[in-house]
C-alpha cells in the first residue's frame, strides 16, 4: 500500500495528533526544567544528571508491570486513562512547586513518566491491531519523522516557553497539552479486544512471567535485549553530559545546547524520510546494526571535539543515521512478537535499555569527576560498537508469519 492510504487510516491519525500534543508537553517540560536546574545549582553535574534519573528510573520499574497490563486492560480506555492521571498529577506537582521546595520540579518527569509505561504498549498493541503489517515499518518511520521534527522545534520551543513565561508556565502547558490528547484519543477505533481485568489469583504472575519466556525462547528477542542494554549504557551517560559538552569542550553558554539537538533532530527527519523510502527493503536487524555503528563513531567524535562547526556536523551526521535504530527496534519487536503478548514483550525490553540508562546517568556525574569527556563519550562509543556486534548471529533470520493479525480501519 502507498503513503496516502496510511495517512487515512483513522487509528494513525488520532495517534500522531496525539503524539504532537505530547511532545509538545514533554519538551517543553524537559527544557524547563534542565534550565531551571541548571541555573538553581549552578550547573551541579549531580543534580543535573539527577533530572534524567528521575525521568528514567521509573520506567525501568514500571514497564514491566506496564507491559503485562496492556495486554490486559482495553488499550483505548488504558491510554485516555493515562494522559488524564498525567494532566492531574502535573497540576497538583504544580502546586506543590508554587507553594514549596523547588525540588519537586523532579516529580513532574517522575510521575508522567511511569503513566507512559501503561500507556505507551497499549499504544503498540494497537498499532499491532488496526495498520496492515507491509505498511508496519512505514508506520514506524512517521512516527521516527515526528520525533524529528520535534528534535527540530522542541528545543526552541521549551527554551521559548521557559526564558519568558518561567518554570510554573511551563509546567502548566504540559499538563494542558496532555489533557487534550486525552480528549483526541476518544476519537480512537472501538476497543475489540476483552478486557481482563477480573483474573484468577496468580494470573498476573503467569502473565508476566510468561512474556520474560517468550523473549528468552526468540534468539531474535534475547539478542535484541543484549543490545538494548549496551546501548542503553551509552545512551545515558552521553544524554546525562550533553550540557557539559556545550559548556566545556564547545565553550558555549547552556542554551547552545537547544542548537545541537536541532541540528541532530533536523537530520532525523531527513533520515527518517530516507529510512522510510526503503525500509521495507531492508531487514529491520540491518537497519539497527547500522544505527548502532554510525552512533559509535559519533559519539567517541562528539566527546574529543572542541570545534563547533565539527560537533554540528557529527551530530548532523549520527541524527540522519538514528531512525534505522528507532524503526529496526519497533519493527523487530511488532514482527517477531504475536499480537496477545507485544504488551509484555515490549514491557521486558524496554526496561533492559531504560534500566541500563539509568544505571549509567546515575554514575555519570561521578564518571565526569574521574575522567574527561574524551574518555566517557570514547566509551560509549565502544558500547555502541558492541551493541552492532551483537546482530551479527540474526542478520539473516526471517520472522515468523502467524503473528500479525492487524485489519484495515
Amino acid at each position: 500500500m502507498n503513503a496516502p492510504s496510511l495517512f487515512r487510516n483513522r487509528f494513525l491519525q488520532t495517534i500522531l495528533l496525539s503524539s504532537v500534543l505530547l511532545q509538545v508537553g514533554i519538551w517543553v517540560r524537559n527544557f524547563a526544567i534542565l534550565l531551571y536546574v541548571a541555573e538553581r545549582t549552578n550547573n551541579d553535574p549531580y543534580a543535573i544528571s539527577l533530572i534524567s534519573v528521575a525521568e528514567f528510573a521509573p520506567i525501568f520499574v514500571f514497564s514491566f508491570i506496564g507491559g503485562t497490563f496492556a495486554d490486559r486492560w482495553r488499550p483505548k480506555r488504558t491510554m485516555i486513562w493515562c494522559d488524564l492521571l498525567s494532566a492531574v498529577s502535573v497540576f497538583v506537582v504544580l502546586l506543590t512547586i508554587h507553594y514549596g521546595s523547588w525540588h519537586s520540579v523532579y516529580l513532574v518527569a517522575f510521575i508522567s513518566a511511569i503513566l507512559s509505561q501503561f500507556s505507551q504498549p497499549s499504544s503498540m498493541r494497537l498499532f499491532k491491531y488496526h495498520v496492515p503489517e507491509e505498511q508496519l515499518q512505514q508506520g514506524m518511520a512517521l512516527f521516527q519523522s515526528l520525533m524529528a521534527i520535534f528534535m527540530v522545534l522542541g528545543p526552541m520551543l521549551g527554551t521559548f516557553v521557559y526564558s519568558t513565561l518561567g518554570l510554573e508556565i511551563s509546567i502548566a502547558v504540559m499538563g494542558l497539552v496532555f489533557l487534550l490528547s486525552a480528549l483526541v484519543l476518544i476519537r480512537l477505533p472501538e476497543d475489540h479486544m476483552q478486557s481482563q481485568t477480573v483474573a484468577v489469583k496468580g494470573q498476573f504472575r503467569k502473565e508476566f512471567i510468561e512474556g520474560f519466556r517468550y523473549v528468552w525462547r526468540s534468539q531474535v528477542l534475547r539478542m535484541l535485549g543484549l543490545a538494548f542494554i549496551l546501548a542503553g549504557l551509552a545512551v545515558g551517560v552521553a544524554q546525562a553530559l550533553n550540557l557539559f559538552i556545550v559548556t566545556e569542550r564547545l565553550g558555549r553558554s547552556k542554551e547552545f545546547l537547544q542548537y545541537l539537538l536541532m541540528v541532530n533532530g533536523a537530520a532525523m527527519l531527513i533520515g527518517g524520510g530516507i529510512v522510510a523510502a526503503f525500509a521495507k527493503r531492508v531487514p529491520p536487524q540491518i537497519l539497527l546494526a547500522i544505527g548502532m555503528i554510525a552512533g559509535a563513531i559519533c559519539t567517541a567524535i562528539v566527546g574529543y571535539s572542541t570545534s563547533v562547526p565539527l560537533t554540528l556536523t557529527v551530530q548532523f551526521l549520527n541524527g540522519l543515521v538514528f531512525p534505522c535504530i528507532h524503526i529496526g527496534i519497533s519493527t523487530m519487536i511488532l514482527k517477531w512478537s504475536d499480537a496477545s503478548i507485544v504488551g509484555r514483550v515490549n514491557g521486558v525490553l524496554n526496561p533492559m535499555f531504560v534500566g541500563m540508562m539509568v544505571v549509567s546517568m546515575s554514575f555519570a556525574g561521578a564518571l565526569k569527576g574521574a575522567f574527561s569527556l574524551g574518555i566517557i563519550y570514547s566509551g560509549a562509543g565502544l558500547l555502541f560498537l558492541l551493541g552492532a556486534l551483537v546482530m551479527v548471529p540474526i542478520m539473516n533470520q526471517k520472522a515468523p508469519d502467524n503473528t500479525h493479525i492487524a485489519q484495515e480501519t
